[in-house]
């Protein structure tokens, strides 16, 4: 399975538990794929950065070279029009369509707004655990 998590999904997943962390941790295992442009990997280690400024205890250089190994990086020409009522978001959309990626995930009102655009379904972090995350998980259990 693919996904796309915007960069709150992506960082809260870091340096929090919850559904963020649950995802993350399903993609160190390879339960599923994180597709990423250039673009959001940059935001990613911007933000990252901002926080593990403030949470100095957090070493988040691992994270990243393991996004740069094992994350799916696509070229993800910016959209002819905006889409996303924050044109920053436009990003993910941009790069779900690239890579023909249907999910991304995001706590983002503005972004979550524009599910359905392209066939592209825009799902809450916990929304995804429990509709895809969860399901892939018994699925593997169940062939072992």
């Amino acid at each position: 399975m693919r996904v796309i998590l915007d960069t709150n999904v992506f960082v809260s997943g870091v340096f929090f538990s919850g559904p963020p962390f649950e995802i993350l941790d399903a993609w160190r295992h390879g339960r599923l794929t994180l597709i990423l442009s250039p673009e959001i990997f940059a935001e990613y280690e911007r933000v990252g950065q901002e926080l593990a400024n403030q949470f100095p205890a957090v070493d988040i250089s691992p994270i990243f070279e393991l996004l740069a190994f094992k994350g799916e990086v696509v070229n993800a020409p910016a959209l002819s029009e905006q889409i996303c009522s924050d044109s920053d978001d436009d990003k993910f959309l941009a790069c779900a369509m690239a890579s023909s990626t249907k999910i991304i995930s995001s706590g983002d009102k503005a972004l979550r707004k524009t599910s359905g655009y392209a066939g592209i379904e825009v799902l809450s972090p916990r929304e995804f655990v429990n509709k895809y995350l969860r399901k892939v998980i018994r699925l593997r259990d169940d062939q072992t």
